[in-house]
């Protein structure tokens, strides 16, 4: 019995640091500021004729300079899962959640399909963010090549 508690007891320890760990993560990751929501879908096929909820990831993206960080929520990772620079990204269309992608995205959600060194991936992101994003895009210095659609 008295190991039983002790092993439930070490359980719930386990799980509220595991929260703790999640929740501080986060905060570290925002205490420079310039981080917003930012959903991914990384390799999406060309010429999707219906655009499905599956392969999205939520994360968080952190402005750097000319990079965007972007970050997992449900990972430990101190680094960022995927880098974007900005004069490598090329803009190629916005739209609005599709089907079941209204149920994988956050509610207020815009989709951004771009290419990224010859891949093409999709951020979703909130009009707020997808304003701030664009308007980086387009503040690259003299002689950068950027491509906003």
């Amino acid at each position: 019995m008295v190991l039983a508690l002790v092993l439930s007891g070490t359980v719930v320890a386990l799980v509220l640091l595991g929260l703790f760990v999640f929740g501080l993560r986060r905060r570290l990751l925002q205490r420079s500021g310039g981080t917003f929501d930012c959903s991914l879908r990384w390799d999406v096929p060309e010429g999707e004729p219906e655009p499905s909820g599956k392969g999205w990831i939520y994360g968080v993206a952190r402005y750097s300079g000319d990079r965007i960080e972007w970050f997992r929520v449900f990972s430990y990772a101190p680094r960022p899962r995927r880098v974007l620079e900005r004069s490598a990204i090329e803009v190629l269309a916005r739209r609005t959640p599709q089907g079941e992608e209204e149920l994988a995205l956050l509610s207020d959600s815009v989709v951004l399909a771009c290419s990224h060194r010859g891949v093409r991936l999709e951020l979703a992101m909130s009009e707020d963010a997808l304003t701030g994003f664009l308007a980086w895009l387009e503040a690259a210095p003299p002689g950068q090549r950027v491509n906003v659609a």
